[in-house]
Order: structure tokens, then sequence, then C-alpha cells
């Protein structure tokens, strides 16, 4: 399955979307869906009864879901189960919630948009920025944001290109490139950060996100110019990129006194000084 990954928003929740390029469908986390329509604190739980209720019914529904890996709370790829959209319209039905005819109406506009932009792929750029302005963030960090996004993107191709795998290798080789410009490892930074579930690049400063976006661009740029082998070799690179940015953060803590990285929250504390 070829696959694009991608994070939805329903009335300021994520839920965690997969879009089949060869089917040309997308994929939801069940049970995320489930934390949107019922705010419970057990979402994983509650899917469970539900799955077994609707099997002792004989629902074809929840025995044609399959699981998916997607990016868990930690960073890494775990697997889910997943509905398409005609699943999930039917899941909803079993799940008493008054959100679930406004949740309905989403879903119908998250397929009907993605046609839009394979026609018109700015059309992508532009929902994701009106994403962003409805939880809350700057245009001026939003735009930095977009731009991290772009040079992710050319990373993780650069990655595929070299054979690596997506998931454990892709986290091992993020996680090197963090440590390397940051010190601070992805885990450590988000604790500092007092993040739990949240993306940690959502909740960085235009500084953090810049010398982030340095360390994955210059990780790309080494490793097109000495094209690594292996995946021990694009752990050296990876470590190489990162060090290019750490260079950069030093300096500039030295000429300012202050630490880049900090407990700083792009969505709260940060906007009130922007």
């Amino acid at each position: 399955m070829k696959k694009q990954t991608s994070v939805k928003i329903f009335e300021n929740k994520k839920v965690r979307s997969l879009w089949d390029l060869e089917q040309e469908k997308w994929y939801f986390s069940i049970v995320d869906a489930i934390a949107v329509l019922t705010d419970s604190i057990d979402s994983t739980a509650y899917w469970r009864k539900l799955k077994q209720r609707l099997k002792e019914e004989g629902n074809e529904t929840v025995t044609n879901c399959h699981g998916l890996k997607m990016q868990a709370p930690d960073g890494k790829m775990r697997m889910t189960d997943v509905a398409d959209t005609e699943q999930l319209f039917r899941l909803v039905q079993s799940i008493p919630s008054p959100k679930a005819e406004p949740f309905k109406l989403w879903l119908a506009k998250v397929a009907a948009e993605r046609l839009d932009e394979m026609q018109d792929p700015e059309l992508s750029i532009d929902r994701a920025l009106e994403q962003y302005l409805k939880l809350g963030y700057s245009e001026n960090w939003i735009n930095q944001r977009l731009k991290s996004i772009e040079i992710r993107k050319e990373l993780t191709d650069e990655w595929k290109k070299r054979g690596m795998k997506e998931g454990t290798q892709f986290a091992t080789l993020t996680d090197i490139i963090t440590k390397s410009w940051s010190d601070k490892t992805t885990k450590e930074y988000k604790i500092l950060k007092g993040l739990k579930k949240e993306n940690l690049r959502d909740n960085m400063t235009n500084t953090e996100l810049i010398l982030n976006m340095l360390a994955e661009a210059s990780t790309k740029d080494i490793s097109q110019a000495v094209s690594p082998k292996n995946f021990s070799e694009n752990k050296k690179v990876a470590k190489q990129g990162g060090n290019v940015a750490k260079v950069a953060r030093r300096e500039l803590e030295a000429k300012t006194g202050k630490k880049v990285v900090t407990a700083l929250s792009a969505k709260t504390a940060l906007f009130k000084n922007l």
C-alpha cells in the first residue's frame, strides 16, 4: 500500500489518517474517532468493548476493519485499527454521541477535499494553514511549520531512496538528528515541554523549528553528497546533519545569553510574546 500520513482536525481534536494512493481512499484511526465522539478517557478500551459487541452481533463492518501502522504518542509507528470513510460512517451509527452527525459531515468533507487537492495540490497547503489557524497558532509560526513539513518530506524521501524503512529506522534516525542539534532525545525534548500525545514540532518555537529544519535539510544534503549504503552509514549522516544545526544553536546562545531549547510551547506562552 502506497500511503501518505496526515492528521485531520475535528473540533480542535486530532484524528490520525492515512491516504492510500493506490485505492484513493482515506483510512482513519478508530480510537481517535472514538475519542472525538465520546470524550472517553480510554478510547482503546471503549473500542475493544464495542468491537467485541459488534462481532457478537455479526457486524460485517468491524470484521472488515484492519490495522495499519500510525505514529503513536511516543513518536513510534505502531499498529492501530483503522476504517475507511464508509466503514467509519457505519461504526459511528453504533456510538451514541451528540457529535455523530457533525462528525459524519466532517468525514464527507474530508473525502471531498482530498479529491479537490489531487486536482490542485496548492489546496492542501491552504487547508493545512486553515487547520493551524483554528488551533490558535500565529501566521508567522505557521509559515515556519509548513516549511518544516516540506523539508521533512524531502528528508524522508531521501531515506526511502537509501533503503531506510518507515517506523523504527525513521524514528531512530530522527532521534539522532534531534539529539545531535538539541542535546536532547525526542522523548527528553517532549518531557521538557510537558508534552504527552502532542506533536513535538507543533510545540517548537520559531527558533527551534528553524534549527530543526536546518538539521534535517543538512542531513538530506549530506546524504545526497555521500550516498550512505546502509543503516549504519545513514546514522552517521544523521549525526553530521544534526551537528550543523548544533553549531548554529551554540553560536546563537553565546550571542544572546539565552537557551534555544526551552519549555516554551508554541501554543501557550510563546504566542503571547509574538
